[in-house]
């Protein structure tokens, strides 16, 4: 059994990972840590997850006391993770669930984010943790940096497209999100009675994804920073959860619908969480599943 933590388990990205890992058969779950509701059981703050743990909350401990794990996820809001992972044992394999550890560069990292990046130093540790793209460097890695929700669907939409050289020019990536995106603490812009019955762009060429996405494409294929250029905007839509990705490119040569999937199929036939799908997919088929589908 490998014996996991999870550090900040009282959030949806948190409550949503106890889920997964306490159905998974390898995993002994030992520590879910939320300092706001340490000393209660998770049950009590995660009703759905009754009968499935008698765990307890803990408070944060000293990151260099977590010898008796095998792995920590790190499910804390942005900027909490560079204060903790360098002082994690070298030994524990971590995987951050937010973004300080996904950008290379810690200007960009300021520009996007608002903040200085104290931890540069331990960012050339973690390995971008996008399945599908980089499964040997994850298999090998100690550190690994969980891809941004958006990040995730465009990069898996584009993947196949970029890897083969089909992509120059302006790509155009319309995407929308429902609310839970934001996480289980409202504020102005992400209250619920907000976004219910509204439609709305925000973080209008400032998502911080975006970068993401680049840095990510330009290492699968060089020629993307030189010859392509990504119109990125983000909407929210009266959903909970779900993110819809519509991706627009002239690709390279002239390709045919039969084509398309051909090629898709290739890059993803035996991949068991993504699934080619005929027509448009559907957020409602995705909710609540660890699917991608691609249409």
């Amino acid at each position: 059994m490998i014996k996991v933590g999870i550090l900040g388990g009282s959030g949806y990205g948190g409550s949503e990972l106890l889920r997964l890992l306490l159905f998974h058969p390898q995993i002994e779950l030992k520590l879910v840590t939320a300092n706001e509701h340490a000393g209660k059981r998770v049950d009590a703050v995660h009703p759905n997850l009754a009968k499935l743990t008698d765990l307890t909350f803990a408070a944060m401990p000293d990151p260099r006391e977590l010898d008796g794990l095998d792995c920590v996820f790190l499910a804390l809001p942005h900027g909490q993770a560079m204060e903790i992972a360098p002082s994690l044992p070298g030994s524990l394999k971590a995987i951050d669930l937010s973004g300080d550890f996904r950008l290379n560069d810690g200007d960009v990292f300021k520009r996007f984010y608002g903040r200085d990046h104290t931890a540069m130093h331990a960012q050339g540790e973690f390995v971008y943790g996008l399945t599908e793209v980089n499964r040997n460097q994850i298999r090998e890695a100690t550190r690994i940096a969980n891809p941004g929700c958006f990040a995730t669907a465009l990069e898996l939409g584009l993947f196949p497209l970029v890897a083969s050289g089909l992509v120059k020019g302006k790509v155009i990536a319309d995407m929308k999100t429902g609310s839970s995106g934001s996480g289980a603490k409202a504020a102005a812009n992400t209250h619920h009675p907000k976004r219910a019955n509204s439609f709305y762009a925000y973080k209008t060429f400032a998502h911080q994804h975006q970068p993401e996405v680049e840095q990510c494409l330009a290492a699968i294929n060089p020629q993307w920073s030189s010859e392509c250029s990504l119109v990125f905007q983000t909407h929210s839509i009266p959903a909970v959860r779900g993110i819809f990705a519509s991706i627009y490119i002239t690709p390279t040569e002239q390709m045919n619908g039969e084509q398309v999937g051909e090629l898709f199929g290739r890059f993803y036939g035996g991949e068991f969480f993504i699934r080619l799908v005929e027509g448009s997919p559907d957020i409602n088929w995705v909710q609540n599943t660890t699917f991608v589908d691609i249409g």
